[in-house]
């Protein structure tokens, strides 16, 4: 973090007026022509805001007092939530139809200083499919949705979250955005001496439960763990440390697109609820895969996306999944060992695509080689794909290609490389996958153009 010494004549609290909202949960003001960029506010609003951060192009503050609020305002209904406080959410204090139209505003500035592309955007409530209704967890109030939350825990065992840009942890008794499921276990009640982390895993669908502990030091020569495990109120599946290849480890089954997924230890899977069938349906709407087509799938995790097309192209067609992480790989094979036509192969994406070549059987028994795949759907980390990773796709997708992206700012760069190699953006769509958050999942659909 920026020295706060720096630039000392600006004072250390601003009064500000609120302009756009930027990305990352930020909204934009302005203090002697300098960008200052202000959590904890709403734009339109008025407010007192204590200096945070100072570097010689712009000021980071927190609203500390609001001078003139926006009727978009709510009081945040999490204790924790505030400045200085707890760093996990960045919208607590407005109204949840109100983040979703800020949420909507980034990704259209994003898309257009990035991409060059004007778009207007609509962020979509995400349905939890277990209990039918809109919102998370069924509540419709954006709270009770995160399968998977990750913990912090002091030196004296004690455990909450980071504050926002800090190593520094804000102690906590509840999490309101955790899952009901999360919260039984009560991980944040009780100490964990010598643990450094702790995340509570839990499937909505199945009741499935794992925690897995990540310890401050290494095992004694004993052998001994130097994290004590205190008694939590439910039982869970524990998982100590790194996963050892090869090893048994603790899973939780997902429900999802008809089938059960296995995802060992804290492996990836959608954080809310009602992501995984959101998104396996609008990838599926997006690709409209056919039978006897070709579909990759990149970063494939446990095989979500290469299971629905993989049942949509037959046994006459091929998919084509590939991920890094070797246990993901294993859950793949396993999750769809009833598809014998969807192959997972292991290795880094950029190296395997660069290998990656297709053929298909001609009447008569000839073969056709160096053929596209007909659709490919890439889900990739917050980094994005890259130039080289965009560069080969656009060399092996035929008709349709489909983006799954967490990342505004990563997907619009993207696009703009896949603009150069001449796909155009057909639709795209946004999901309020993390309420209370800046976050949001999306789905491009491209075409070539």
């Amino acid at each position: 973090m920026t020295d706060l010494r720096l630039d000392s004549a600006v004072p250390d609290v601003l009064e500000l007026d609120i302009e756009a909202v930027a990305n990352g949960g930020w909204c934009v003001a302005r203090h002697e022509g300098r960008v200052v960029f202000v959590r904890h506010t709403l734009p339109g609003e008025r407010v007192k805001a204590k200096v945070t951060e100072r570097t010689r192009k712009f000021l980071r503050a927190d609203a500390v007092e609001i001078l003139r609020a926006s009727p978009d305002r709510v009081d945040p209904p999490c204790p924790f939530a505030g400045p200085g406080r707890c760093g996990g959410c960045d919208w607590q204090h407005v109204a949840l139809p109100a983040q979703r139209r800020l949420k909507a505003e980034v990704i259209s500035e994003q898309l257009a200083r990035l991409a060059g592309i004007e778009r207007a955007v609509v962020v979509e409530e995400v349905p939890d499919p277990h209990t039918g209704r809109d919102g998370a967890a069924g509540r419709g109030d954006g709270l009770g949705w995160r399968t998977r939350v990750q913990f912090a825990v002091r030196d004296d065992g004690v455990v909450g979250l980071r504050r926002h840009r800090s190593h520094q942890i804000e102690p906590i008794d509840e999490c309101l955005i955790a899952h009901p499921g999360v919260e039984a276990i009560g991980i944040e009640r009780k100490r964990w001496p010598g643990a450094a982390g702790v995340e509570g895993v839990v499937s909505a669908g199945t009741g499935d439960r794992v925690v897995a502990l990540r310890e401050r030091a290494a095992r004694s020569r004993g052998g001994r763990h130097s994290a004590k495990v205190p008694r939590l109120d439910v039982p869970v599946r524990l998982l100590r440390g790194r996963q050892t290849p090869g090893g048994r480890v603790p899973y939780v089954r997902e429900v999802a697109a008809g089938r059960l997924w296995q995802v060992s230890g804290s492996g990836f899977w959608q954080v809310h609820p009602g992501a995984a069938q959101t998104l396996a349906d609008a990838v599926l709407a997006a690709l409209e895969p056919r039978p006897g087509e070709i579909a990759l799938d990149l970063y494939c995790g446990v095989g979500l996306f290469a299971g629905v097309l993989g049942e949509r192209v037959g046994p006459e067609g091929l998919v084509v999944g590939v991920e890094a992480d070797p246990q993901a790989v294993r859950d793949a094979r396993f999750n769809l060992r009833d598809l014998p036509h969807v192959s997972i192969e292991r290795g880094r994406v950029e190296e395997v695509i660069a290998e990656l070549e297709f053929g298909r059987s001609r009447p008569g028994g000839a073969r056709e080689e160096g053929v596209r795949a007909d659709v490919v759907v890439l889900d990739p980390p917050r980094i994005g794909a890259g130039r080289r990773v965009v560069e080969r796709i656009a060399e092996l997708a035929g008709r349709k290609i489909a983006y799954v992206s967490c990342d505004t700012a990563t997907l619009a760069r993207d696009l703009a490389y896949f603009g150069e190699r001449g796909w155009r953006l057909q639709s795209l769509r946004a999901f309020d996958a993390f309420p209370m958050t800046h976050h949001v999942e999306l789905l491009a659909t491209l075409v070539p153009g």
